[in-house]
């Protein structure tokens, strides 16, 4: 007597797993192409999210140019929370890539209409944005601590202002603890990097927790080595010419690079199993 055949059961969401695929070297060029190519056609909305974040920054100068410690704490902060707040910048890519309209109304769908989306409103997914900016900011603390108690510790001469930090610390001779403080920098900076550098892409893009895009972040570096390492350098040079010019260059850098990030995201993920995180308006009725 013949048995029937097992039914074949296909994997659920749940249990869908991004597909992580392998670059060459110089694919981040790439994604820098293509970003200019989205600010060119996005305009004014591009530019604009650099220039509030080049103004946010000229405030944190502002109020606290006389105080070091709190100025490196702020900035490494408003640094790390950048890919949570270019998350508009990811959904106009997004758009321009579907054929859609890249407006202004994708930037405030980006923001309020996802609250439509989650009916549990203390629901794990509801506030993923949330504990991702926290968790970054979070790390961003703990850096600014570490690094202040390092100076603190082997600085000859109290430093509590940019220009000692200048003078004493990178600009010193016969000492080696600007050396030390950037490597212990580039340490705790690399788990961040790893942390961030597709997640918050992957999280508009598909339904997942915040854990799974976080892995799958560091899959993709963990399988793109060089690459990631040549698009980090990339960001940090990008970023510290955004700084040194006045904040001004932050006007283009910071919609390049999240327009560059968008593109990263979708070379190195194949998220297509995964269900889509809807951020557009849905139709009446």
């Amino acid at each position: 007597m013949n048995m029937p055949s097992p039914p074949v059961i296909s994997p659920s969401p749940a249990d869908a797993r991004p597909v992580v695929r392998t670059i060459t070297l110089t694919q981040p060029l790439h994604w820098l192409v293509l970003a200019w190519r989205d600010m060119a056609h996005c305009g004014w909305i591009s530019l604009a999210h650099g220039l509030v974040l080049a103004l946010v920054g000229g405030a944190i100068v502002a109020v606290a140019h006389q105080r070091f410690w709190f100025l490196a704490g702020a900035f490494s902060g408003f640094l790390l929370v950048a890919p949570v707040l270019a998350t508009s910048l990811y959904a106009l890519s997004r758009a321009r890539e579907r054929g859609e309209k890249a407006d202004v109304g994708v930037v405030l769908k980006t923001w309020l209409n996802w609250q439509n989306e989650h009916f549990n409103k203390w629901g794990n997914d509801y506030w993923c944005l949330v504990q991702f900016g926290a968790l970054l900011a979070l790390a961003g603390s703990g850096w600014v601590l570490t690094s202040a108690a390092l100076i603190t510790l082997l600085a000859p001469v109290p430093i509590t202002t940019p220009v000692e930090f200048i003078q004493h610390v990178i600009l010193a001779k016969n000492s080696s603890l600007f050396e030390f403080w950037l490597a212990l920098g580039g340490v705790l900076a690399a788990p961040i990097f790893a942390s961030t550098v597709i997640a918050m892409p992957l999280l508009l893009d598909r339904r997942v927790t915040l854990l799974q895009a976080v892995l799958t972040s560091w899959q993709v570096v963990l399988v793109n080595p060089l690459p990631m390492a040549f698009w980090a350098a990339i960001i940090m040079g990008l970023t510290l010419l955004g700084l040194g010019s006045a904040l001004l260059g932050l006007i283009v850098v910071i919609p390049l690079l999240g327009h560059a990030s968008w593109h990263a995201y979708r070379d190195l993920v194949d998220a297509s199993r995964l269900p889509e995180q809807d951020v557009r308006e849905k139709e009446p009725g």
